[in-house]
């Protein structure tokens, strides 16, 4: 899918077909974030696959925001090790594996709302790492959404030279 579809079409994916994510899909979405920048490329992140079923439940029950996760085939918990620009870089990460899985039919949506200690101990995150997000992934359940975003127009976020002048 080009780039510029994927973006377009992308939505938040929170109910999720039972189908598992073909291997190749999930490798494709690691090397995404894998490959993306990161700062003076110290590419601090890492990466922790969890299908266990029982695991994805637990996380969900420790999810205030996130309980659909538990409906997900598959999650990526995203954790940091060390990182001045933690978040930043770990939102290029990020993007490039919500961007990567939906070019592969696969959506998520980014959770914010997560008991981190307690999802840390589960996976076996060390104490000095910080978990940034979990991501979890699978084939919309409905792909109703898809393409009709509630944007505001370009005018009104977009700005020429100066902040007020609106581009184009």
């Amino acid at each position: 899918m080009d780039v510029h579809e994927t973006i377009r079409t992308r939505y938040a994916v929170r109910d999720f077909r039972p189908d598992p994510l073909p291997e190749e899909t999930i490798a494709k979405i690691l090397e995404a974030g894998r490959l993306a920048p990161s700062q003076r490329n110290r590419q601090q992140w890492h990466f922790v696959v969890v299908r266990d079923r029982e695991t994805l439940k637990t996380i969900g029950e420790l999810s205030p925001s996130g309980g659909f996760i538990a409906g997900a085939p598959m999650a990526v918990a995203v954790v940091m090790r060390g990182a001045k620009m933690a978040q930043v870089d770990a939102a290029r990460a990020i993007e490039n594996m919500i961007l990567a899985g939906w070019a592969e039919g696969a959506g998520t949506c980014w959770v914010g709302g997560i008991e981190r200690d307690r999802v840390k101990a589960l996976l076996d995150i060390p104490e000095d790492a910080e978990l940034i997000t979990i991501l979890p992934f699978g084939y919309p359940a409905k792909l109703s959404l898809q393409g009709k975003k509630d944007r505001k127009p370009l005018s009104e976020v977009a700005h020429r030279e100066r902040f007020g002048v609106p581009y184009p």
